[in-house]
């Protein structure tokens, strides 16, 4: 019983709806060794504040990577959780966008969020 109220929790403090979307991304920054990167990777489950994105690179929890969209636009995002650990080869974790003023970085209109 109290794995439904930790995932209703978790919905009720999302800023903004998230929509199950996959679309390409370069990330740059330091890895989980402490080398720069630069690396093709997929944003999903995107939001106004932020997306899970699948890399074949370990990060660590905290860090600043810069997000490149397909229209070459940029932001910093901050590596705020790991989702899964390796799965096929690929690392998920969850970013948040680090500056306030996204400028609609993904490029799509996002539904209203619903209070509960």
């Amino acid at each position: 019983m109290a794995a439904p109220a930790v995932a209703r929790t978790q919905l009720l403090r999302r800023r903004s709806t998230r929509i199950t979307l996959n679309t390409p991304v370069g990330i740059s920054g330091e890895d989980g060794a402490k080398g720069s990167f630069a690396i093709s990777a997929k944003a999903i489950n995107l939001s106004k504040h932020g997306a899970a994105i699948q890399l074949a690179c370990k990060l660590l929890i905290g860090t600043t990577v810069l997000v490149r969209n397909k229209r070459g636009t940029q932001v910093p995002a901050r590596i705020v959780s790991e989702i899964n650990a390796v799965q096929g080869g690929q690392h998920t974790y969850g970013i948040e966008f680090a500056e306030e003023d996204r400028n609609n970085f993904w490029g799509i209109t996002f539904p209203a969020t619903a209070l509960a």
